[in-house]
């Protein structure tokens, strides 16, 4: 034990536990129980000192219970707590078990479930092998099938085709016997020897995928797409009452179609070979002093005018101390001339007459052929040449020998158009250069001898007004176009592609939606040249059907630049809807808008599209450009796209694909055996052997290697056939094939010089941007002569290197490009020094003021390719240059060059702006004044392009006052300023503006041109489009019917005949098909053949065809079936159209009673019938018989449409008339007063028809001596009529349409009051 004083120190002050006063510690001897001391401290609250008073100690026992009963009870409390919680966890535990239970049980029962879906997938695709197996079997069979139906099909066409042309023979010869007044066609027997063959169709329309049917009521409301919702309702006291003979379909409505079509296709002169004016020169020596003349002093000057309207010129001709060397090649330039002019004076050469015989007697339609023969004292002609022109003068039947002025009155009587000269050869080179620049302009360029200023290097502004504002470029299309001929035209073409046809047919067939069709294959596996044929068959078996295609040429060239590709497809699609206002010019834009236009154009066409990109992996960047193809397709769309196995996108490779396999023994075969028949050559079993075994790889076994390896072996004419096929046999592979053809061609050819012209000549269009053509070649080379470069170009083509191709020397293939670049220019290494070569003769032009097509093309490119941004920067600053892109349409190219350059679009603008302002100062004459308001107008054009529309209008402006200055305030430019100043203007949206300037360009084009012209036209268009913005659709709507009606005009005076062609091969088509047995579906395709030949005027071909439908509808059908209605009513129509009256009104009455008795009182085809047959019964002043038709005509109406149609307000309106006409004014005003008020509530009260309306009631009032009633409506109408906007042609309303309504390929026309 211890003592107090062991724990509290002495001095030490302590506190005392029960408040007390503190005090200081004393040693007291007093022993305590530390245990319970130190437990009682340890409970206290504040800070103590321990004490040794008596009152401290003694309390101790008494606070131990205490706190010892404290601490029982909060553990009593902390066991009970515990207690519980080890219950409810025991609960939670029991309940745990319970759960795991229950999913142990599902577990298993879910693992029973997989093991028995396990088994039954097993069984699924056990059956599913067994089924592919079978599928395997029947695919083979039906292959099997198709080919014996295959060979049946073929050579049952060949028997229709025979018997057709033999039908066509005997045809021409009886119209050339009923000519002379012979009668040997007896009408009773015309179908006895047309209903013995069978036809079977040569494609049949699938089941997603077909094309409009024709109509059986009334006439063919669907041919040509020539559809619509709404005719409207005819008009009587004006011309609309006289209504055409066909229902559906009138010669104006077809005159409108081909005015589309001319818009959608650019007329091409087909005399011009690939865009190029050759001029064939057939000449002796005695004439050799006018062709020296004519090509050193005019020849010049002819180049120069079809190179500033974007043709080549080129002058062929062949000495005749060479002639016999060339004569493949003169035979080749003689079928590709435009115009052959021979020079005669009295002999001819041998040469000369095979060139005559070649030209003029054998083809005497292919070429215009201008003849000039030198006459004397002396002049007497050798018998050779008097017989000569003897054959020429019989074979040109059609009158195309053009002579200069002048004629030998004293020659013989059988050569009449003969020119004799007798003056010097300067003169005599006059006359034919007069001549020939007649037949230039007029025949093979279309210009109507209108002035051409062969100074101006731009495309003449007719042709950039015929496509409206928007600018696109006819030599892009051309190359378009012979590119798709070309392929459709080889001898490769016909090498079995007849699998891969149906194929493609079966996956376009496919049920939508559709992604795009994938053609894929090696390089040079033929992907082309299949697409382009079955392009070919489907524009047969698919007229309905709207092909739009793209051959993608080589790498950096403009074919495969995606801006353009895209503009061009769309430009295409929206001329088919006449409407390629809204197109944007920014290349961002293009690319964005393409799916949207198609999805919106799909929609109003009628048929279907087809888009084809051939080669679509040589775009640039295609993946990131083309992304429209992984969109959704619209329903009636189809995509077919080619590409290379090899450059195929990683995200294409999902779509359906059609893959061309390698060529078969049989195949490769083929190939071979058709290039030696063509030069007469013949391999022996062992060669034919060799190539077989040759031929069985990959790589050789391709369309392109057959064929280059079959033309190689046959074309070199230094080794023997067997060396021949050993040197080519040890190229495996394409590229060394076309290495190997190189290294040939230039042993075979005789001089250095030669070598050395291949050589270059190949490697300046490796280096170019598009190719150069033949007259460029001659230029940079002036020591080659034409017949060698034409021998050359012949055997190159024959070797598949290179082809001709919008006047263009090209590659035909990215194989021979390769080759070229790697055999001769290092693997591209050397190509800067051609590059610099082209820039240098290009730069030559520009300095010469003649910036053509080709210099614009080139020159940029080439500079951007050589790095060269300063010479780049000054070549876009030449106006001209600008001028010619931007015209053309390579709007993202020009952006592209200033982007290279580095500069924005305000840098840009500020550079045009200098410069302008410096060439400004140059000018003083009034021509430099005009090409300056052009390069002016062309700004304006680009910045308004570019999204500038604050920036163009000043550049607009000064143009408009330049040529208000310098030309006359009613020039026809001023109006060509003012429409694009206005077009600025509806940019910025203040359209008051715009129509005020609109409306000054159509009064100045109405002045200048007259009311029927190609310029009047765009501005009713331009005025249409405003009006459509501003939501006022009637005026939009009468504005461009008014457009399209004057384009239709225009198209016929420059005696396009485009339209008309497609109109016969449609009649050729469906001429075909009814060669069958009688059947009603044939007697249907003899209506619309007969509908089809009134089209195009020919009545006496209409109505046999007519009446060939007629009887076969009533031997078929019976004579009282509608369709027998039909035909009668059309036969009707003709008659009338013939003013055979009488027999028109025997078959209008038959039709009728044909038609009460089959169709309901209330069908509009009864009305329809009663109309025209009361129409007849008032020409012929029947007018009693023609009111009862006229009042059952009404009600039908009434019943049909209800009583506040249009129609029924028309109906009511004839009735008026012919009251009037019977003085029964009474019954006249009510129906008047009707006709009044349906029109008002339908149409609107300012509608033209409301004021015509109006003056019939104003007349009828004057007539009843209500002159102030008639005063007040003559007035209104006249406000209704001033109200109108100026319109030309006001009452050029179709006299063969119920409403003169006119529509083309477009579509349905929206109606006035919906909004787009």
């Amino acid at each position: 034990m211890g003592t107090a004083s062991s724990l509290v120190s002495p001095g030490e002050v302590i506190e005392d536990g029960y408040g007390g006063e503190g005090g200081e510690a004393c040693e007291i001897p007093v022993e305590v129980k530390p245990k319970a001391r130190l437990l009682r401290s340890s409970f206290r609250r504040g800070p103590r000192v321990i004490g040794a008073s008596f009152k401290s100690t003694g309390s101790v026992d008494l606070e131990y219970a205490a706190e010892y009963e404290r601490l029982r009870k909060e553990y009593e409390i902390f066991r009970v707590s515990k207690n519980n919680e080890i219950s409810s966890m025991q609960k939670k535990e029991a309940k745990l078990d319970e759960e795991n239970k229950r999913l142990r049980a599902e577990l298993q029962a879910l693992q029973k479930t997989y093991q028995k879906i396990l088994r039954e997938k097993e069984s699924a695709l056990e059956a599913k092998y067994q089924a592919m197996e079978r599928a395997a079997t029947f695919e083979h069979d039906r292959d099997k099938v198709k080919r014996q139906f295959k060979i049946f099909r073929e050579t049952k066409e060949k028997e229709i085709q025979d018997l057709l042309r033999a039908k066509r023979d005997l045809e021409a010869k009886m119209q050339q016997l009923q000519a002379q007044g012979i009668q040997v066609y007896d009408p009773n027997d015309s179908d006895s020897d047309d209903n013995q063959t069978t036809v079977t169709a040569a494609g049949t329309q699938c089941e997603y995928w077909s094309g409009g049917v024709l109509g059986s009521e009334p006439s063919m409301g669907s041919m040509m797409q020539l559809q619509q919702t709404f005719r409207g309702p005819e008009f009587a006291h004006s011309l609309i009452d006289v209504e055409g003979p066909f229902a559906n379909v009138s010669r104006d409505d077809w005159d409108a179609a081909v005015a589309s079509l001319l818009q959608v296709s650019p007329h091409v002169p087909q005399a011009l070979w690939s865009n190029t004016v050759r001029c064939y020169l057939i000449f002796t020596q005695e004439t050799r002093a006018e062709l020296d003349i004519f090509i050193k002093k005019h020849s010049p000057v002819l180049r120069r005018m079809c190179e500033g309207l974007g043709h080549f010129y080129l002058n062929v001709c062949f000495p005749e101390e060479n002639a016999a060397k060339y004569a493949v090649e003169r035979r080749q330039e003689i079928e590709r001339s435009s115009v052959c002019v021979l020079l005669l004076k009295s002999a001819v050469t041998s040469s000369v007459v095979e060139d005559c015989e070649e030209a003029f007697v054998k083809n005497p339609d292919g070429h215009p052929l201008v003849l000039y023969l030198r006459t004397g004292e002396d002049h007497n002609l050798t018998e050779p040449t008097r017989q000569l022109l003897e054959r020429i003068n019989a074979a040109d039947k059609a009158a195309k020998v053009k002579m200069p002025h002048g004629a030998c009155a004293d020659m013989f009587s059988t050569l009449t158009q003969v020119v004799d000269h007798s003056g010097s050869a300067e003169e005599g080179a006059d006359l034919i250069y007069a001549q020939l620049e007649k037949v230039i302009k007029q025949e093979l360029l279309g210009l109507e001898g209108a002035d051409v200023d062969s100074k101006d290097s731009g495309i003449e502004e007719g042709r950039e007004e015929d496509s409206g504002d928007v600018l696109w470029d006819l030599h892009d299309e051309q190359e378009q176009i012979e590119s798709y001929q070309q392929a459709c035209n080889s001898t490769t073409s016909q090498l079995g592609f007849q699998k891969y046809i149906d194929r493609l047919n079966d996956m376009i067939a496919a049920p939508p939606p559709t992604p795009p069709l994938l053609v894929s294959g090696g390089p040079g596996s033929g992907k082309s040249l299949l697409l382009s044929k079955w392009i070919e068959q489907q524009q047969k078996q698919s007229p309905n059907t709207l092909f739009l295609y793209h051959f993608v040429g080589r790498p950096l060239s403009t074919s495969s630049e995606p801006v353009l590709i895209i503009k061009r497809l769309t430009v295409k699609l929206l001329q088919h809807f006449w409407s390629i206002s809204g197109l944007s010019m920014e290349p961002s834009k293009i690319l964005e808008e393409f799916p949207r236009w198609l999805e919106r154009l799909s929609a109003r066409h009628q048929g279907n599209i087809i888009i084809i990109i051939d080669s679509i992996d040589q775009i640039q960047q295609a993946e990131r450009h083309m992304k429209w193809l992984i969109d959704p397709l619209p329903v009636n769309v189809r995509v077919v796209v080619s590409v290379n196995v090899e450059t195929c996108p990683q995200a294409w490779r999902l779509w359906p694909t059609l893959h061309l396999d390698p060529l078969s023994p049989r195949e490769v075969r083929s190939v071979v055996n058709a290039e030696c028949q063509s030069m007469d050559l013949k391999f022996t079993k062992d060669q034919e052997k060799k190539l077989e075994r040759h031929c069985r790889s990959a790589s050789t076994c391709n369309a392109l290697y057959v064929t280059l390896l079959a033309r190689m072996i046959i074309s070199i004419s230094c080794w023997s056939l067997e060396k021949s096929l050993e040197q080519c046999l040890q190229c495996q592979d394409t590229m060394s094939l076309y290495r190997q053809a190189l290294k040939m061609t230039l042993n075979s050819l005789n001089t250095d010089r030669e070598r050395h012209i291949m050589r270059e000549i190949l490697c300046l269009v490796c280096a170019s941007h598009n190719g150069v053509s033949e007259s460029e070649v001659l230029d940079l080379f002036p020591e080659v002569e034409l017949p060698v470069l034409s021998s050359l170009l012949y055997r190159l083509n024959r070797l598949c290197f290179v082809t001709l191709r919008c006047g263009l020397i090209r590659f035909q293939h990215l194989q021979a490009w390769e080759a070229v670049r790697l055999e001769f220019l290092g693997g591209g290494s050397s190509s800067a020094a051609y590059r610099e070569k082209l820039i240098h003769y290009f730069s030559q032009q520009l300095s010469q003021d003649r910036v053509t097509w080709r210099v614009a093309d080139e020159l940029p490119w080439l500079l951007q390719q050589q790095e060269d941004r300063t010479k780049l920067q000054l070549s876009l600053l030449n106006l001209f240059v600008s001028q010619n892109l931007y015209k053309r349409g390579h709007f993202s190219e020009l952006l592209a060059y200033w982007q290279y350059v580095g500069k924005d679009k305000n840098s840009m603008a500020t550079e045009y702006f200098d410069s302008l302002k410096h060439y400004e100062k140059s000018c003083e004459s009034e021509d430099s004044m005009t090409k300056l308001a052009n390069l002016y107008e062309t700004l304006g054009r680009f910045l308004k392009d570019l999204g500038l529309p604050s920036q163009a209008v000043a550049p607009l402006q000064r143009s408009l006052e330049i040529r208000e200055t310098a030309l006359d305030p009613d020039h026809p430019s001023v109006a060509h300023s003012l429409h694009q100043l206005a077009g600025v203007y509806v940019q910025w949206k203040k359209y008051g503006n715009a129509e005020q300037l609109y409306k000054q360009a159509l009064e100045i084009s109405e002045n200048a041109y007259g009311a029927e012209h190609a310029s009047v036209a765009r501005e009713l268009e331009s005025l249409a489009m405003l009006y459509q913005k501003q939501n006022k659709y009637e005026q939009a709507e009468k504005l461009r019917k008014m457009s399209v009606k004057i384009r239709q005009k225009t198209a016929r005076q420059k005696g396009h005949m485009y339209g008309f062609t497609l109109l016969r091969r449609r009649a050729l088509q469906l001429e075909e098909l009814t060669l069958g047995k009688d059947s009603a579906d044939c007697a249907k395709t003899l209506n619309e053949l007969g509908v089809l030949y009134y089209l195009q005027n020919n009545l006496d071909a209409a109505k046999v065809f007519l009446t060939r439908s007629l009887e076969m509808r009533q031997r078929v059908l019976g004579p009282d079936h509608p369709d027998c209605a039909q035909s009668l009513n059309n036969l009707a129509a003709l008659h009338t159209e013939r003013r055979e009256y009488e027999t028109a009104e025997d078959m209008y009455e038959r039709a009728l009673d044909i038609r009460k008795k089959a169709l309901s009182p209330d069908h509009p085809s009864l009305a329809y019938t009663l109309k025209h047959l009361a129409m007849l019964y008032k020409r012929r002043g029947k007018l009693e018989k023609a009111v009862p038709l006229y009042e059952l005509s009404l009600e039908i109406r009434e019943k049909s449409f209800g009583p506040k149609h249009p129609s029924v307000a028309t109906a009511l309106v004839n009735l008026a008339v012919i009251y009037c006409q019977l003085k029964k004014h009474g019954d006249a005003l009510p129906l008047y007063e009707r006709a009044l008020k349906v029109y008002e509530d339908s149409l609107g009260r300012s509608h033209p028809r409301v004021g015509e309306t109006l003056k019939n009631l104003a007349v009828l009032s004057y007539e009843e001596g209500d002159f102030e009633k008639a005063a007040e409506l003559y007035k209104r109408a006249m406000e209704i009529k001033e109200a109108e906007p100026s319109l030309v042609c006001g009452n050029a309303l179709s006299r063969h349409s119920s409403s003169g309504d006119t529509f083309s390929l477009r579509g349905p026309a929206p109606l006035p009051h919906v909004p787009r």
